[in-house]
């Protein structure tokens, strides 16, 4: 099985987890990273090993396949096109950029340099969400017709970048792309959006709640840093509903109740963090010269984005540089 080496740009929380994904995966391991805080550098390598490099174009120039985008959003943009004219593939972290005229630029990139472009988005690969879409093949729920998701966390420390408005933080920024996928995975594309959201006397939301129409039903969803939520989702259809348990995003087990009257439950572990799944099917890919994610298309990606902009406009988020 060919080899695939990652490059890391950003060493920070999120990139230390998926490190703990990476190490589980066959064939696959990190050879470089940078950060711009060298310090962090230099203790993720000796961590996990790989070239500590002092510039992005040291990293981008090393032998590596892929580059693995573990920044902040405001960011995202600017290293993914770099790494895609580089030559390297690219795995980025959600949301994949800042609005959707960004996200268009990256995949015009990737399309014409021929390279993949994926956006991190783990619930898909998960093995109880793989089994959950399963095991509806031979015990339907019906035509799904209504989503209700979210998450609110309110133990995070006042200095966390996700509260920053330069870093594009806010709700909707770092929490709502799940449940945004997870909408428009079950009910597809969306039609219409009405979002509230209230920013708590700072520069970002510090909770939303957006509805969305789509081809197959509604969506309620919400997001918060201020509030504690309970991290379940619902999934209704015409001849059952389902519960995926908290945290739900990162699902082990599942509860779909019948109008007949039967109960199902599913219950599938996960190993590593859970982002090992993800990457596994990234390598896959890569090895198999395919440049469009099956699961994680570019239309799921403008999808996401686009009720991600929505949302914000209408509570009148706009970050430095967007109309």
């Amino acid at each position: 099985m060919t080899k695939i080496k990652f490059g890391i740009i950003g060493c920070g929380r999120i990139s230390h987890r998926f490190m703990q994904g990476l190490e589980a995966v066959e064939a696959a391991s990190v050879t470089a990273a940078w950060s711009r805080r060298l310090e962090s550098v230099k203790a993720f390598t000796e961590k996990y090993g790989g070239k500590a490099c002092g510039t992005l174009d040291e990293l981008l120039a090393s032998d590596i396949d892929v580059v693995y985008v573990a920044t902040l959003p405001d960011s995202h943009a600017f290293y993914s096109m770099a790494a895609l004219n580089a030559g390297k593939h690219v795995l980025c972290e959600k949301p994949a950029t800042v609005n959707l005229g960004q996200l268009e630029d990256i995949l015009k990139a990737a399309i014409a340099n021929n390279l993949l472009f994926m956006e991190g988005m783990k619930p898909p690969f998960f093995p109880l969400y793989r089994r959950l879409k399963e095991y509806l093949l031979t015990d339907p729920i019906g035509d799904v017709g209504y989503v209700r998701a979210g998450s609110a966390v309110a133990d995070l420390a006042h200095d966390h970048p996700n509260f920053s408005y330069d870093l594009a933080g806010g709700a909707i920024m770092q929490i709502a792309p799940y449940e945004a996928f997870l909408a428009l995975d079950w009910l597809g594309p969306m039609t219409g959006l009405q979002a509230m959201g209230r920013f708590s006397g700072l520069e970002v939301d510090m909770f939303s709640i957006f509805q969305t129409q789509h081809r197959g039903g509604y969506a309620q969803l919400y997001c918060g840093f201020d509030m504690h939520g309970k991290g379940d989702a619902l999934i209704a259809g015409t001849l059952g509903h389902i519960t995926i348990h908290q945290n739900w995003w990162n699902p082990v087990k599942a509860t779909i109740n019948y109008l007949d009257g039967h109960t199902v439950e599913l219950y599938e572990p996960f190993t590593a963090g859970g982002l090992n799944y993800e990457i596994t099917h990234f390598c896959d890919l890569v090895r198999s010269g395919q440049t469009e994610s099956p699961v994680i298309t570019y239309d799921l990606s403008r999808g996401m984005m686009t009720m991600l902009d929505e949302a914000r406009r209408q509570i009148g988020l706009r970050f430095e540089g967007e109309v």
